[in-house]
């Protein structure tokens, strides 16, 4: 069917304008088409404001600030974020620039002002618009003198941030409060302030094409092994990927690649303490900007178990207090699928121990009790996070009295169940490693599920093939079951044992150090 006459004309109203429209490439002149395309520094401050307005966006984003002055008959433009910027250092700056005479500038001005002007102690000449911004958006504010086709960048910057406080998750009774933020500068000053060794090495690298997170790989140079510290800016700089904006998480999926994996590859830490001692056992620290903690590699299972608190008793209490947790992360795991076996096969039951097991089943089977607790154990974790601090309070005492409590009453649940579970949940905060904590738990639910289905069997299946799972990870080629697999007798007893520091006399091995003595010679 042919068109009406209306479809006509407005096909050919459509036309004519699209006529009209004037193509990009043919109506910008060449000196416009070349600074679009041009990544140098123009002589022009319009055409500097006219590139940044293009790739910054100047006078479009409202914290984006070109600020123009003149300093000695020179004119001047001080690109910067608003947000950035540091007011106080940037005023002294400019400040000193006012009281410039004409005969005190040299015939390049951009030298006089980065030679003897610009009184700030970092201060850097770029020549590329791209440097330009890759800086400023760091925080830097970047001066542009007319006529001249560098910039000078000085580094007064600030960003918002919190106090050095202590971790809420490595709390010790006794020693150091102060733990890592969301800026990359503190953290590292912190760990320098404990070791004062010109040989500890802090190489930093962007990651991220869009959000050029900074990282930052920290090692002592005459102990890491070189190679893995090699393997490490490796896979860091070979990491294409958008952004990093969850931070170290993220980082670690790029560098580990197991993503199905429930068993933490890396240990993390807040406190600088604890990184400062594992950087002196020759292992590599990663540092992530934004991101208030560091991880470790290479990492064992054991390395998640062990906790400041320890180091910070005598030998013989840290012991104690060691072996505490070794039981409390064991019966995390083992202690609810071994009840569950006990009561589905009560002939299992040594002598003495008949008191195992329910008088009464409640009304629902004991495996759907205990999957309907871990649940709730899940749930009440997730709703203390989320619940404000003045809250967490009534919401623990609404959990455990009227959800608990009724739920026994009622009959819906025995007694035991609640008792085992509960001394599973308070292992499981006991384990020192939050995702190993987590990782625990679903072995504990995967036992379970094997015991109701199998019995016996399904519990002996279940543990040996998680001993393989762990027997068979690595961590940057580091048996994740060291020392235990392969077997290495005096690192094993320093496992289990927190010897004195005056025993502790050579480095783990697991690090591959190149220095393995702690007893320096000079």
């Amino acid at each position: 069917m042919d068109k009406g006459i209306f479809d006509v004309e407005q096909d050919r109203e459509i036309v004519g304008m699209e006529s009209k429209m004037p193509d990009d490439e043919e109506t910008l002149s060449q000196e416009e088409l070349d600074l679009k395309t041009s990544d140098d520094i123009h002589r022009r401050l319009e055409d500097n404001i006219r590139v940044l307005e293009e790739k910054a966006g100047l006078n479009k984003s409202f914290d984006v600030i070109f600020r123009e002055m003149t300093f000695a008959g020179k004119r001047t433009g001080l690109f910067y974020y608003n947000g950035f910027a540091d007011d106080l250092a940037l005023v002294e700056v400019l400040k000193r620039l006012s009281y410039v005479k004409k005969e005190e500038l040299q015939p390049h001005a951009l030298e006089s002002f980065y030679e003897e002007l610009v009184a700030h102690i970092q201060v850097d000449k770029v020549s590329t618009m791209s440097e330009v911004m890759m800086k400023v958006m760091a925080g830097g504010s970047a001066l542009f003198v007319e006529n001249e086709t560098e910039a000078i960048v000085i580094d007064a910057k600030t960003f918002p941030q919190r106090g050095p406080d202590e971790s809420t998750t490595e709390k010790v009774v006794r020693g150091s409060r102060d733990g890592f933020i969301e800026t990359l500068l503190t953290n590292v000053t912190l760990v320098r302030r404990r070791i004062r060794d010109p040989r500890l090495k802090l190489e930093i690298m962007k990651v991220g094409k869009r959000t050029q997170t900074d990282v930052c790989v920290s090692y002592i140079n005459d102990i890491a092994d070189l190679e893995t510290v090699k393997s490490v800016k490796r896979k860091i700089q070979g990491a294409n990927v958008d952004g990093l904006p969850l931070g170290e998480k993220q980082l670690e999926e790029l560098l580990m690649e197991r993503s199905w994996n429930p068993f933490p590859m890396v240990r993390y830490s807040e406190r600088p303490d604890v990184i400062a001692s594992h950087l002196l056992e020759g292992h590599i620290v990663v540092f992530v900007d934004t991101s208030p903690s560091a991880m470790i590699i290479p990492t064992t299972m054991f390395h998640l178990v062990q906790h400041a608190e320890e180091y910070r008793q005598t030998s013989f209490i840290g012991t104690y207090l060691r072996w505490v947790r070794f039981i409390g992360i064991m019966a995390s795991i083992f202690l609810l699928p071994f009840w569950l076996l006990l009561v589905l096969q009560p002939e299992l039951k040594p002598a003495g121990l008949g008191f195992i097991g329910p008088d009464k089943t409640g009304q629902l089977p004991i495996v759907m009790q205990i999957v309907l607790a871990e649940i709730g154990v899940d749930l009440m974790r997730l709703a203390a996070v989320h619940t404000p601090t003045p809250l967490a309070t009534a919401m623990g005492l609404i959990a455990a009295i009227l959800i608990g409590d009724i739920a026994v009453q009622t009959g819906l649940f025995v007694n035991e169940v609640i008792l085992y579970m509960a001394a599973a949940a308070i292992g499981m905060f006991a384990t020192p490693s939050y995702e190993l904590g987590l990782a625990n738990r679903i072995v504990r639910l995967g036992l379970v599920a094997l015991v109701a289905l199998f019995h016996v069997p399904g519990f002996v299946v279940g543990l040996t093939l998680t001993l393989i799972l762990l027997a068979v990870q690595r961590s940057y080629n580091s048996p994740y079951l060291w020392p235990f697999l392969p077997f290495n007798g005096k690192a094993l007893l320093s496992i289990l044992f927190r010897r004195p520091i005056q025993e502790q006399k050579r480095r783990p091995s697991i690090t591959k150090p190149v220095d393995s003595t702690r007893r320096p010679l000079h």
